[in-house]
């Protein structure tokens, strides 16, 4: 982390330019300590021959890492990706995940087609095709035409009226069923949604889920085997191939991420 001289501090008490952008610093709540530094490196930069037309200062990037490699969506989004590519489906449906993260990730190296109850304006990439729909109906869920599916940090918010969706109490249970019902025998279907030790209803933000009680909704008559369970703690860590029904997962609100398989019915 760079440091401030007592001499920087000096100098930038002295120099009209440190009280003309203190008002604006205060407004944007940046780290007001860093200023003499700023205004240091202003000095040594024009010194050198540099040209400085206006003051533009940032300052909270002085202490910032490189960028951030933890949370739901960092983690979720590159491991479901990255299954995706190891499994290499001839189709592939999103219902709405993050357009700048999951559905980024996969249209780099393949088509994906991506549904959403919200409109959206042309990506302008081939790799990704949309089709505006509210999956909480099942006449906007056609059958078995899909090698897999995924939904990531979306079902949770099915029904709550958030993003302009119909209010619906079990609109997370009706997505649900018809998310399977897209995905042929023998698909995978990739799922993640907040979890916590118990269910609550957060409105109109979203749900929370107990990590278990997935395997206790309605399926629509197919069976599905759990391949793997992964999920990201309050921390931002990613835990991997956990135990699902032996985990004792106490986050006051992680993120679970199921990998299922379709199956007839037996």
């Amino acid at each position: 982390m760079p440091k401030t001289s007592f001499l920087d501090i000096l100098q930038c008490s002295f120099d009209p330019s440190a009280w003309r952008l203190l008002s604006k610093l205060l407004r944007q709540r940046q780290p007001l300590r860093y200023l003499p530094l700023y205004l240091s490196h202003r000095r040594e930069f024009i010194a050198k021959g540099g040209k400085v037309d206006k003051l533009f200062p940032i300052l909270y990037d002085y202490a910032d890492q490189a960028g951030s490699a933890r949370g739901h969506y960092f983690h979720q989004d590159l491991l479901v990706a990255s299954l995706i590519h190891q499994a290499k489906p001839l189709r592939h449906i999103d219902v709405g995940s993050r357009v700048d993260g999951f559905v980024a990730h996969v249209a780099a190296f393949r088509p994906i087609e991506i549904m959403d109850v919200r409109p959206l304006q042309g990506t302008g990439h081939e790799n990704i095709r949309f089709l505006q729909a509210d999956l909480m109906q099942e006449t906007n869920a056609p059958t078995e035409i899909a090698d897999s599916v995924s939904c990531l940090h979306t079902l949770e918010h099915f029904g709550l009226g958030r993003y302009t969706d119909p209010l619906m109490p079990d609109g997370h249970r009706r997505g649900f069923v018809n998310l399977l019902r897209m995905l042929k025998p023998g698909g995978t279907f990739y799922i993640s949604f907040p979890i916590a030790a118990q269910t609550q209803v957060c409105f109109n933000a979203h749900r929370i889920f107990a990590p278990r009680e997935i395997l206790e909704w309605p399926t629509g008559g197919c069976r599905l085997e759990l391949l793997r369970f992964d999920y990201v703690d309050d921390a931002g860590d990613l835990h991997q191939n956990v135990n699902l029904h032996t985990a004792e997962i106490r986050d006051g609100y992680g993120c679970g991420i199921y990998v299922f398989r379709k199956h007839l019915a037996s």
